[in-house]
Parts: C-alpha cells; sequence; structure tokens
C-alpha cells in the first residue's frame, strides 16, 4: 500500500471549463493563492531581520522552511504541504477555482530552485545583498500570485508549450488569464 497519491492533483470527475471536460489533475487556486500569501508574510518576516536587524536566523529557518514546503508541493502536491494545508482550512467555505496541475508544478519547481538556493547562500553565512536581492524578487513573485493572482512560473510554462520546447498535456488545461492556451494551427 502506497502513502503517494496516485496522480499528481486532483482529477474532478464532470469538471468543464468553457463547455470542454477537463480531464488533467486540477488543484484549488484559492487554496494555492492563500499559500502564497502565507509564504508571503514568512519571506517579508526573513527579509525584515536580514535587512534591517543583520539578524539572519530567521531567514536561513525560513529558506529551509520554504524548501521543504515546496519539495512536499513538487512531489506530492499542496493539499500534503504545511502552508497547503492551512490554506485549505482557510478557504474552505469559499468554492473552488480550479487551475491544470502541470502549470503549478512547473512554477513550484522554480520556487523549489530559488529557496533552494536561498537555503544554501543563508545557511552558508552568505550574508548582504545576494540573499536579500533574491529575497525581494521571491517576494514580487509570491505577491503577484497572492494578490493578482498571476503565476508567474505558470505564464512561463505557457510561454514553452506556445513554442512547442514542452508538450501540452492531451486533457484540456486550466490556467488563469489563459497562460495555458495554445492557439490552434
Amino acid at each position: 500500500m502506497s502513502l503517494l497519491p496516485a496522480t499528481y492533483g486532483q482529477v474532478i470527475s464532470g469538471l468543464s471549463h468553457n463547455g470542454q471536460p477537463v480531464q488533467a489533475a486540477v488543484f484549488n487556486d484559492n487554496q494555492v493563492r492563500a499559500a502564497a500569501g502565507m509564504a508571503l508574510v514568512l519571506a517579508a518576516v526573513a527579509l525584515v531581520y536580514g535587512r534591517f536587524e543583520q539578524f539572519y536566523l530567521p531567514m536561513q529557518a525560513i529558506t529551509t522552511f520554504l524548501f521543504v514546503e515546496f519539495l512536499i508541493r513538487v512531489t506530492i502536491g499542496i493539499q500534503y504541504s504545511p502552508l497547503g494545508v492551512l490554506a485549505g482550512w482557510m478557504v474552505q467555505r469559499k468554492g473552488p477555482d480550479w487551475a491544470s496541475a502541470k502549470p503549478k508544478r512547473f512554477a513550484w519547481t522554480l520556487n523549489l530552485i530559488m529557496a533552494g538556493a536561498m537555503m544554501v547562500i543563508t545557511n552558508a553565512g552568505v550574508t548582504g545583498i545576494l540573499p536579500l536581492t533574491i529575497c525581494v524578487i521571491y517576494m514580487l513573485l509570491l505577491w503577484m500570485e497572492s494578490v493578482l493572482g498571476v503565476c508567474v512560473g505558470c505564464e512561463i510554462h505557457g510561454f514553452m508549450v506556445k513554442q512547442g520546447w514542452v508538450q501540452k498535456d492531451s486533457a484540456f488545461e486550466i490556467c488563469a488569464h489563459g497562460a495555458c492556451e495554445v492557439p490552434k494551427r
């Protein structure tokens, strides 16, 4: 018996988007945005302590936590990550807004890389402009996801699909602002 889910994301029977059945796995975008907001708050705490207090222990702990958070999201999904569980509880009374799992996984992989770089940099004792700059960029991306609903990683994924660099799933994909839409040729 495996503890890992059989599919990445949730497959919702009867889900449709613009009159087309959705067969791809999805995540609740409201949950994703709430989790991004919480990650943003954590990153802001790390930035404040690092920038204004020159105290980097919170940054080291938070970057390690965010690395583990995104590692869980990339491997088994947001529904199993600490911030994802809390975010799911926070938005449970709000109806779901579905988004395809594949672009979110790509975006979370980019988050994992940034959090991993920050974890290594801060835990190696590197201070100053490098970790602070990465933290500000990271916070901007989290802010765009949580407040504006713009998933930059999803936009990059959509661009790569449109260029033919990555193959689109055979199932229909739902992304905010049409990032997954591929024009018919």
